[in-house]
């Protein structure tokens, strides 16, 4: 008597733990999220060339910095949500 009940309260929790996650997921699939920023068409990240006789090091602060700068430059002209 003792095991079933243990097992018929674990198998309620059980429920009560699916409801809730159908739920949470219900709500997340209701309220998508635009995630995609609009870049215009020249500021396509390419990674720049590299030189045969540099070192990874060297390599990662070239694609940093381009990458700034790509940032940069969007940034500047993108208009503030303000401003349309």
């Amino acid at each position: 008597m003792r095991a079933v009940l243990g097992v018929l309260s674990l198998l309620i929790a059980l429920v009560v733990v699916g409801l809730l996650v159908k739920k949470q997921l219900g709500v997340v699939s209701a309220a998508p999220v635009k995630l995609q920023a609009q870049l215009p068409a020249d500021a396509a990240l390419a990674l720049p060339p590299v030189a045969p006789g540099d070192t990874p090091q060297q390599q990662s602060q070239r694609i940093q910095q381009q990458i700034r700068q790509t940032l940069e430059s969007t940034l500047q002209q993108a208009p503030l949500p303000d401003e349309q």
